[in-house]
């Protein structure tokens, strides 16, 4: 009996898994892996609420397949040591995974097939990043002229899509590490781990009586409302194809309503092409990991206070939607996608820190950390990547506040020192009298911080820096 490998990455899903499908077709008998690389999982990019969240997504695929007769097995150390083991204990005469594009990915994937008959498929991505090509093979560096190609190019549809197995048939008896090791799972982590919650998730997002992608346009920039899909967290691991999302968001636009709901389904399409946008680009430019991708501004004089950074870390500004937003982070393992402008941009360019700094203390603690998405939102922000905001974009975090949080729903739920603040002060509770800081139990430098910068000052400052080095 024929035997193949399926070595599980970011693809923790049964139905359309395009590396799954490959190796039941090629072989009678899958032998489903995931390794757990040391690499990866001490690596200073590493989050341990992240890697609760693999951990939990692997057991509830083990769940899955167990189903199905078959069952996960694990394994810990160098891919190519594990795998050969693996190969020669199955018998397997393949393996089979979905292809990554990040750096390290590359360099481990060519290790891997320098020793093993390892066959990459396609999966991560819509389109693949070597076939979106400018017509002189350069790849793009602009979003829309990118987004332009993406959507003239074949869209998946519902019939494109993989079903999940109905049985899978694994080899017995082989060794694999017991499933109960690594960090729980906090409970204030708002996202239940496996393929069932993403698809439930998704059918709630475009099919549910209220229809939030219908609404999407509106309120995806108001935090204080759930009016995102939520479903970063399952599309980084793979728990949903970018596949099914993108047909989900094109059966919405092709049976919306009126111009607002289609508008509506259209910007979240956008957001998933924004991603695969930034997979590309991580894929022809791995020096963005390192570097700005506009290598002038890596000529900028940060100032880097770590004192200053040490507040916007702990959320502990003085600026509430910046606290609000940088407290969510680290309670919950996620932020509004608004506020994670919000923030960026108060640390690159309030505080004048090297956004490098901001986007390892995200990728730290983000459960949907994505080294492609973060690294493009940081660049995008700072004004140092493809298709950045002008460097003399800069957020006002007071007006930002009013005008996405308008009664300060969010800030009060994340700064409970705040909670009993008036709606007029909320957003700068620096400028309250001293009776009211009294009677709100929220006096200004001691139960909640005075302001650590002073925006316009700051602004001036930036503006500066920057116009020295952009020519």
């Amino acid at each position: 009996m024929s035997t193949a490998i399926w070595w599980v990455r970011r693809d923790l899903r049964l139905a359309d898994n395009q590396a799954l499908r490959a190796a039941m077709a090629q072989s009678e008998s899958v032998v489903p892996v995931f390794i757990l690389d040391p690499r990866l999982l001490a690596s200073p990019y590493s989050s341990t609420q992240r890697n609760a969240f693999l951990l939990a997504g692997l057991r509830s695929l083990d769940q899955d397949l167990r189903q199905l007769g078959s069952r996960l097995i694990i394994h810990q150390g160098d891919p190519v040591e594990a795998l050969t083991i693996l190969r020669s204990q199955s018998g397997a005469t393949a393996v089979y995974a979905e292809e990554d594009i990040s750096p390290y990915a590359r360099r481990r994937d060519a290790r891997v097939q320098a020793a093993l008959p390892l066959i990459l498929t396609n999966g991560l991505t819509v389109h693949p990043p070597d076939l979106l090509l400018k017509k002189d093979g350069c790849p793009y560096t602009v979003y829309t002229p990118f987004s332009k190609t993406w959507k003239s190019l074949p869209r998946p549809v519902e019939a494109n899509l993989l079903s999940k197995p109905t049985a899978l048939n694994t080899p017995k008896g082989l060794p694999t590490l017991p499933l109960s090791f690594g960090p729980a799972l906090s409970d204030q982590i708002p996202f239940k781990p496996g393929e069932a919650e993403a698809l439930r998730r998704l059918e709630k997002f475009v099919r549910s009586t209220d229809l939030a992608i219908y609404q999407y346009g509106e309120q995806r920039n108001r935090p204080d409302i759930d009016g995102t899909s939520a479903l970063s967290p399952y599309i980084r691991f793979g728990m949903l194809s970018l596949r099914r999302a993108v047909v989900a968001a094109s059966q919405a636009i092709e049976e919306a309503p009126d111009k607002m709901s289609h508008k509506s389904a259209e910007t979240w399409l956008n957001e998933l092409i924004w991603r695969e946008f930034y997979l590309t680009i991580l894929y022809h430019f791995p020096h963005v990991r390192q570097r700005s991708f506009r290598s002038q501004y890596d000529g900028i004089n940060w100032d880097n206070d770590t004192q200053a950074f040490e507040a916007w870390c702990q959320g502990r500004t003085g600026y509430p939607i910046v606290d609000a937003a940088m407290r969510q982070l680290q309670q919950s393992g996620w932020m509004h996608n608004r506020t994670r402008m919000i923030t960026a941009s108060f640390l690159v360019k309030d505080l004048l820190i090297d956004w490098r700094w901001g986007e390892r203390w995200f990728i730290q603690h983000l459960i949907d950390g994505d080294p492609a998405s973060n690294n493009g939102g940081w660049q995008w922000t700072a004004g140092t990547g493809t298709d950045a905001a002008p460097y003399f974009r800069i957020f006002n975090p007071v007006l930002q506040s009013k005008k996405f949080d308008p009664q300060g729903k969010y800030i009060r739920r994340w700064l409970p020192e705040l909670s009993d603040v008036p709606d007029r002060y909320i957003h700068e509770p620096w400028r309250m009298p001293a009776d009211i800081q009294i009677q709100t139990n929220c006096r200004i430098g001691q139960d909640y911080p005075r302001p650590i910068v002073d925006h316009a000052s700051a602004r001036k400052r930036t503006l500066a820096a920057y116009k020295l080095v952009s020519g």
